[in-house]
């Protein structure tokens, strides 16, 4: 499990510190979460207890999350196993890293759809890391929260509820913002043996 002890962020590990010094970040330098935590705080269902099952796991989340989108290098990663670490969303084929970064990596691999191209909103088919980074920052510029609601199973399988939320304070291809929040709830499985796979099931 996740605990962090660092000197900048409350909820994720492995972003500063000794075992940081010569970790590559994707724009340059460790990410700041001081506004997306202020909305999670502000905006939070739950407060877990110090050291509680619910509380490593949120922290688990937002730490491997933090990896995933701002770690150059799989090598890097801390919170998982990258030589074995896979997931799947809504059931699809589980993804490998390279898999995943072949289809431009975080946001894309969230976002795959089967709707035809003409009626998609967003379409990861077109968009790159960076370009999806770019666009969710501009059109959420505080970020997208993240909670998590309930632990149903502990270690070696962990099933979760969790929410995400955001406000619509920024443009969107061409849409104006409209200050919305937009939110949604899922359940999620690690499974925790000698790697980590993880499997997102939104609802």
């Amino acid at each position: 499990m996740v605990s962090p002890i660092e000197k900048g962020d409350k909820y994720r590990s492995f972003i500063y510190g000794e075992g940081e010094k010569n970790t590559k970040w994707l724009y340059g330098a460790p990410p700041n979460y001081d506004i997306v935590n202020k909305l999670f705080e502000e905006g939070r269902t739950k407060i877990w207890p110090p050291g509680s099952l619910e509380e490593k796991v949120q922290n688990l989340v937002k730490t491997m999350e933090m990896e995933l989108f701002h770690k150059v290098s799989p090598q890097d990663y801390k919170a998982v196993d990258a030589t074995k670490f896979t997931k799947s969303v809504n059931g699809r084929k589980p993804l490998t890293l390279e898999e995943a970064a072949q289809k431009g990596g975080g946001y894309n691999v969230f976002l795959q759809t089967s709707l035809p191209e003409e009626i998609r909103l967003y379409d990861p088919a077109k968009e790159t890391r960076q370009s999806s980074h770019k666009l969710f920052t501009t059109t959420f510029p505080r970020g997208f929260a993240l909670e998590v609601l309930q632990v149903y199973s502990g270690p070696p399988v962990i099933t979760y509820k969790f929410r995400h939320w955001a406000y619509m304070e920024g443009p969107f291809q061409g849409r104006p913002p409209t200050g919305e929040l937009v939110e949604f709830f899922g359940v999620a499985i690690f499974e925790c043996f000698s790697c980590i796979q993880h499997r997102w099931m939104n609802r």
